[in-house]
């Protein structure tokens, strides 16, 4: 039977336990999904599920600002890293915002018709480029710690998701259909709508950092930190050269989407656990059966293939952080 998952079996949500069956209550409860591939697929890795949920929680669920303009700046990155089923998924939560419009414009493949919704489709998709220039931002200073962690969370969970999941959203890619993609919308737009109070998703976290400078004083920061110490923990399952390699090639990377040659990434046979951490962070839609089966040995098990990926994933989503002209939070 065909799943959505690629190259791992995640343990089945309703034999979950301890902290990812914690993850799970909330995920039905504030996301409206409760067994959402997205996280499914990180469920063999808790320490990797927890700050992911958890980032994404208190940014873009629970985080200052409209749902609807942090929906926006999520499907901009989405799109902008080729991410077909994060794209249908932020098209089907718009109808859940009631945008119905917008979310039918953006599934046509045109502009928003306003303006400052278009500015901030604009925003989530350059941020992908490290060092791009985003200011003005196209929301309120004190909302910057919600879209800005929006966006972090999403460069890391679309490359979880091309890497690891299927295209399909729906079976048999339903989402393709305007009036399923309105009532697949309308069944979560009582969770959409409801005020989610911030901070829940941090007890699921064991002592986080307090996090980077410009989400102080926020449920972001430590979700934040979190989840980028426990995704670049796996540099462990490479040794010291294929780590070096990762850092200087996605620490030169300028955002843009590889050629077919690939330069910098080396051959599966010689270098696949480099490979498949560099495919993590540039291209994950370029993984294949044969990168995996290249690096994978006996003690590799599902939870290895997971963190080696998080931390390709991560390795890009510091690259973006870690180049932007990004505020404090007192600066906000």
């Amino acid at each position: 039977m065909s799943t959505a998952f690629r190259f791992t079996e995640p343990p089945a949500p309703r034999a979950a336990t301890d902290r990812v069956a914690e993850v799970y209550a909330q995920l039905a409860h504030d996301f409206g999904i409760e067994r959402a591939a997205t996280f499914v697929v990180l469920s063999s890795t808790p320490e990797l599920l927890a700050p992911a949920w958890a980032l994404m929680r208190e940014s873009l669920i629970a985080g200052a600002g409209s749902r609807t303009g942090k929906e926006l700046a999520a499907y901009g990155v989405s799109r902008a890293n080729r991410c077909p089923f994060c794209v249908a998924a932020h098209t089907v939560l718009l109808h859940a915002t009631g945008d119905h419009a917008l979310a039918e414009q953006l599934a046509r493949g045109e502009r928003p018709e306003d303006d400052a919704h278009a500015r901030v489709l604009h925003w989530g998709e350059h941020t992908r480029v490290p060092g791009a220039d985003l200011h003005p931002y196209p929301f309120p200073r004190e909302h910057a710690p919600a879209y800005l962690g929006t966006a972090f969370a999403f460069h890391f969970i679309n490359r979880i998701v091309s890497a690891l999941l299927t295209e399909r959203l729906l079976p048999g890619n339903a989402q393709r259909l305007r009036p399923v993609r309105s009532l697949a919308g309308r069944s979560l737009a009582g969770t959409v709508r409801r005020t989610a109070v911030p901070g829940a998703a941090l007890p699921l976290l064991d002592a986080p950092p307090p996090g980077p400078a410009w989400a102080a004083g926020t449920a972001v920061g430590p979700a934040y930190g979190a989840l980028r110490e426990a995704a670049l923990a796996g540099a462990g399952l490479l040794d010291a050269d294929d780590q070096a390699l990762v850092r200087r090639t996605v620490g030169g990377w300028d955002g843009s989407h590889p050629p077919l040659a690939l330069p910098g990434v080396p051959d599966r046979r010689e270098r696949p656990g480099a490979r498949l951490a560099l495919l993590a962070a540039l291209a994950p839609y370029r993984i294949t059966d044969a990168d995996v089966t290249a690096w994978r040995r006996p003690e590799h098990t599902d939870h290895c293939l997971v963190h080696l990926i998080a931390y390709g994933a991560f390795a890009a989503v510091d690259r973006i952080e870690s180049a932007l002209a990004l505020p404090t939070a007192r600066e906000a």
